[in-house]
């Protein structure tokens, strides 16, 4: 049972000597509640986090990583809801560091983003993060230096909550989901700029072309290749870095350690779900158990009982399961790609094991992926949508020919899109000039256009209530934003005043991603929020690519639908094609990060930043910082 990696792991910890209790799994190690993740727990209100260099073994290969404590993933943070923290971080790299504390409402300077709230931890030196804990739920933490995130630099947070929890468990598991390369960050980084499909090894064969033809027609089929071939686009390109160069973890630990986590037949146990992963969607099921969702993205939902969820980059999921049975069950991550996967497992003792279900076909990107889908069948929930342009393509859509045609924001052909998802029309509408009382409408209605802007969503719809990729004809239940309820009714339920549209831009073959078609590696003007404010945060993507999008500081509300309990989250999935919408609050004056959690798509400038600002004060001057790219190189 015990494994080189944790051999590693524990040497570096320990200084290269062995404690006798490690001679176990660490998950088998303690019988505390803060130990049964088989992470390493800290609690308290006092911490101190050394950054540093140590060696990281999976299934047999090693190399470098970045490490908190010399750990991978770093310590199990466990803070208490109303206590005042102190987290003194040392830097005992050879070059800059930071920690962001994502999802943690915080004073601006304590956010941890160089070149945006602070200048950056410096090598040698000790940086001193202190602030009250307002929240209770599941977090996590990890650098916003470089590619450092990619190297192992991340960690979970747990925050008891000040009264009673709302959710009844006997025991708990931190699930932290992550990838890592061999290959190192910075190589795989110039390799996509290079040829961005450089990991796709899924491409369609000669065999899929006349599989297509005997279910679309031949000629049907040849036009779709056609238009594929003139967008310079791969309806396989789901992930842009796959297990071509990825391996998948558990807690660090690869799928031949098998993680476990021991149950006792009945009772009631709570999985925290993080995805710490620097690039890879995971879709995540128990063969054999259905899970109850309680948590999303640290606060509590009203339960959703589901077979199947997928979880983007940065989001949390917090699941309750009651196994009643005496036996192993497998917990299956798989990627969006379906290009590899890491799993682990329950069981009421060690080395139990279930059968591993074996890697399921290849989901393929199709017309509507390109914002061309306004097919009424699919919308309902009818037939799924097709790779025929010519169906793909009804209402009179323009051909990809004309890739940066406009498309009516607005009314979207004619139809008010909010009839298509469970989302409500805008207090404003995308073509409103003037706000409600007077104020000035911020809505972008341009197109974005420029070498950074391959495609534009002719006709983007809200796909809330589609699970995600490759879960669209799944056999069970599998969960989709569109089920999602807030428990406590939403603290601000004032409608919007205004709406401000923001587009997911990219060139693919360029490996450039963007918001409006601009990097941030130019000088740009930061989005303007007013503090206390109700506004409305349009997001469109243009791009073939699902996007996780974190806004820092705030928590928004997802219009799904739901009137007074509208889930609120940190980081909202955004799919290719589509156009959602949510409404803030903004609380706290500063600047705020506001970028994609893909890493290598942040890197490349898919990256903005948010600026809240008081009433009482003049508009601050454009922001023109760079994020940080001096991490670790």
């Amino acid at each position: 049972m015990f494994s080189r990696r944790h051999f590693l792991q524990t040497s570096a910890a320990l200084g290269g000597s062995l404690a006798a209790s490690s001679m176990l799994p660490a998950w088998a190690q303690g019988a505390g509640a803060a130990n049964l993740s088989g992470l390493r727990p800290l609690s308290g209100t006092e911490f101190d986090l050394t950054v540093g260099r140590s060696q990281l073994a999976i299934d047999g290969r090693v190399g470098p990583a970045i490490t908190v404590n010399g750990q991978v993933p770093a310590p199990l943070l466990r803070w208490r809801e109303g206590d005042d923290i102190t987290l003194n971080v040392h830097n005992g790299l050879d070059t800059d560091t930071s920690i962001h504390w994502h999802g943690i409402l915080l004073p601006n300077e304590m956010d941890g983003v160089p070149g945006v709230t602070f200048p950056g931890i410096r090598p040698g030196q000790t940086f001193t993060y202190r602030f009250p804990v307002t929240q209770a739920g599941t977090y996590w933490y990890h650098s916003h230096s470089g590619l450092q995130e990619q190297l192992g630099h991340y960690g979970p947070i747990i925050i008891e909550p000040r009264g009673a929890d709302p959710v009844a468990f006997d025991r708990e598991y931190v699930i932290v989901l992550s990838d890592y390369t061999f290959e190192g960050p910075h190589r795989v980084f110039q390799r996509l700029m290079v040829m961005s499909d450089t990991y796709n090894y899924q491409q369609r064969t000669v065999g899929d072309f006349f599989q297509d033809a005997s279910q679309n027609g031949f000629m049907n089929t040849l036009r779709g290749r056609a238009m594929w071939g003139r967008m310079r686009m791969s309806p396989t390109d789901i992930s842009d870095i796959t297990a071509a160069t990825l391996d998948y973890l558990i807690n660090g630990h690869g799928p031949d350690d098998n993680w476990t986590g021991l149950f006792e037949p009945g009772e009631r146990v709570r999985l925290r779900f993080i995805n710490a992963s620097a690039m890879t969607f995971f879709n995540v099921r128990i063969p054999g158990l259905p899970m109850t969702v309680v948590q999303v993205d640290g606060l509590d939902v009203q339960p959703v009982e589901t077979d199947e969820f997928q979880i983007g980059v940065a989001e949390t999921y917090d699941i309750v399961l009651e196994p009643r049975e005496d036996r192993a069950y497998t917990l299956m991550a798989e990627t969006i790609d379906r290009s590899g996967y890491v799993r682990g497992t329950l069981a009421p003792q060690m080395g139990m094991v279930a059968p591993v279900p074996a890697l399921r076909p290849r989901p393929t990107a199709t017309m509507r992926d390109m914002g061309m889908g306004m097919n009424h069948g699919a919308m309902a929930g009818g037939p799924a949508p097709t790779d025929d342009p010519q169906m793909a393509m009804g209402h009179g859509a323009q051909t990809a020919s004309a890739p940066y045609a406009a498309m009516d924001n607005g009314s979207m052909d004619g139809m008010d899109h909010s009839a298509h998802g469970a989302s409500a029309a805008p207090a404003t509408s995308a073509n409103d000039h003037g706000a409600r009382g007077g104020g000035e409408m911020m809505t972008r209605h341009d197109h974005p256009q420029g070498p950074g802007v391959a495609n534009v969503a002719m006709q983007p719809v809200s796909r809330l209530h589609e699970p995600g990729a490759g879960l669209e004809d799944v056999p069970h239940r599998a969960l989709s934003y569109s089920q999602l309820r807030s428990l406590a009714p939403n603290p601000d339920q004032r409608a919007p005043a205004r709406e401000v549209e923001v587009h997911l831009t990219s060139n693919m073959e360029r490996y450039m991603w963007s918001f409006d078609g601009t990097r941030f590696s130019e000088v740009v003007e930061p989005i303007q929020f007013m503090q206390g404010e109700r506004l409305r945060l349009t997001m469109v993507n243009d791009t073939m690519m699902v996007h996780p999008i974190h806004l820092h500081g705030m928590f928004f509300e997802v219009v799904n639908g739901e009137t007074s309990h509208k889930p609120r989250k940190h980081t909202i999935n955004v799919k290719p094609g589509e156009k959602l919408s949510v409404d803030v609050t903004p609380e706290h004056v500063g600047d705020w990060a506001f970028h994609c959690h893909l890493l290598y798509h942040m890197h490349a400038g898919m990256f903005q930043v948010v600026s809240v600002r008081s009433g009482e004060t003049a508009p601050p001057p454009a922001h023109s910082g760079h994020h940080s790219q001096h991490g670790d190189r």
